[in-house]
Formats: C-alpha cells, structure tokens, sequence
C-alpha cells in the first residue's frame, strides 16, 4: 500500500445488496485510527464485519486516536457524500474533504489509518478506508485527505450474460 490508497471494503458490497446503505442521505463519517504497532489495528479490504461501533469485526472504533481535542472530534467528520449514476456508473464522493490543523490540543496518538463509515447505519457499517501512508502527529502538523478528481470511488454496473 501507499500513502493515500483507499480501500473499500469487500462487505460494503453486501451490506448494499442488504440496503444497509443509503449512499445518497446517510451521512458518511471520516476517522482516524491509530495503528496496530502502536496499540490500534492495521484493517484489510476482506475484513469479516468492519464497523465503527461494538459487535463488529474489527469494531475499528476501538481503535480511534485519543483523547479527542483540538481539532479532531472523536467519531471524526461528516463529508457530506453524495452518489450520482450516469451511464451505468456510480460516482461516490465526499463534498467535504477531512482536514484538521496542527493543534498541540489534538490526540496525542499516531493516527495512521482513515476509515469512511456511515454514521445513519445502526451498527455503523465500514465503507472504506484510506492509508496515511505512515504514522501522523497530528499536534506538530496538519492532516489532510483529498479525493480524487473521479470521486472516492466509482462502481460500475455490468448487465449479466
């Protein structure tokens, strides 16, 4: 992996045929964690249950960079998503990119890993997660994400044979 990759994790695609997902009005969460080398955990595209809440597997909240302060709230960002389908192409995006200033105030752990999870599921379903490509301090520097000009991501239909 490298810094800025984004993963989405493979149970997304169930919990979407099981229409946990609402991707146009469910608000989508952006959070930090910190990694397994320093008391977190290190998340795989083809995790059993990834969620950002208790009964998951991972429950990757568990994991949240502490305490929270300055400028990051614990359970992160809303990124105020969107989908649009044009073409037999859905464009999934955030119209707020996940930002937080350097601060002496924000968490003193490392945060190392992103993880997108919709915050409207009643168990806080994982959606994706993005590599920071090594271990921030977010107290002597900023953080910042910012999707790519296609989108966070794209899923294209392809009619069955």
């Amino acid at each position: 992996m490298a810094k800025g990759d984004l993963v989405v994790f493979e149970q997304f695609l169930e919990d979407e045929a099981r229409k946990v997902h609402n991707l146009q009005t469910d608000v989508i969460k952006v959070a930090l964690i910190k990694s397994a080398a320093n008391g977190g955990y290190d998340p795989v595209g083809n995790e059993a249950d990834p969620r950002w809440a208790a009964g998951g597997t991972p429950n990757l909240a568990a994991s949240e960079v502490t305490p929270a302060g300055g400028n990051y709230t614990a359970g992160g960002v809303d990124i105020a998503a969107t989908a649009v389908e044009t073409g037999g192409t859905m464009t999934f995006d955030g119209v707020t990119e996940p930002s937080w200033a350097a601060n002496a105030s924000n968490p003193s752990d490392l945060a190392r890993w992103a993880i997108g999870y919709n915050d409207t599921a009643a168990n806080k379903n994982a959606v994706f997660w993005v590599d920071l490509g090594g271990d921030v301090d977010m107290r002597a520097g900023p953080l910042d994400i910012q999707w790519g000009a296609g989108g966070i991501f794209q899923k294209t239909e392809t009619p069955g044979v």
